[in-house]
């Protein structure tokens, strides 16, 4: 995973805005899922948030108060230090962060917790309540008939193939599993706090 999404860094936004190679696999309503999104995130109350995977910083810009920006990829990393030079970010680890006990207010997973197999998404969970009372996960619901887990080929723009793990949500379900609440679901996204 960590190779793939270092490769992925310099087109990783053409999968947030639905263009090349993904203009053709977005449903007609994905830019009011995206807009309607980060709408949500920017109308949470501002707090000192962990953002884990945050790759290019997409979602990262719109979550309101002082925001920490965490992910493996130094590639990733680059371009959010480019997009928001005011912000902190961190290459690290995000079975083993690099904070204390308590150092956030929230942790917010965006599309990063979809890809734990056990047990990494127990040890992720661990790490997530260590640094921080409060956890947002965010997801994709699943259609009726998709599969919840699944490996998908993924193609990048180079041409390379990569074999990715990948988990679609019932909301209450998800919401069960983090011992916690729906509290956004609209266009097939989701977020749960726990």
């Amino acid at each position: 995973m960590r190779a793939y999404y270092h490769a992925r860094a310099r087109e990783y936004d053409e999968w947030w805005l639905g263009v090349g190679l993904y203009a053709d696999r977005r449903p007609p309503d994905w830019d009011d899922a995206r807009d309607g999104l980060i709408a949500f995130l920017e109308s949470l109350p501002p707090a000192r948030t962990l953002d884990v995977a945050c790759g290019t910083g997409f979602i990262t810009q719109h979550l309101p108060g002082e925001v920490t920006g965490l992910d493996q990829s130094d590639a990733m990393i680059e371009i959010a230090r480019e997009r928001m030079p005011d912000r902190t970010f961190v290459v690290g680890d995000a079975f083993d962060l690099p904070f204390a006990d308590k150092s956030f207010e929230r942790v917010l997973a965006s599309f990063f917790y979809c890809h734990l197999e056990e047990p990494d998404r127990l040890r992720f969970l661990s790490e997530a309540r260590r640094v921080a009372p409060e956890l947002l996960v965010v997801g994709t619901i699943g259609r009726e008939g998709e599969a919840g887990a699944r490996w998908d080929e993924h193609v990048l723009n180079d041409g390379s193939h990569w074999q990715v793990y990948k988990r679609v949500f019932e909301p209450e379900l998800l919401a069960e599993e983090l011992g916690g609440e729906v509290v956004y679901a609209a266009h097939r996204l989701l977020v749960v706090r726990a």
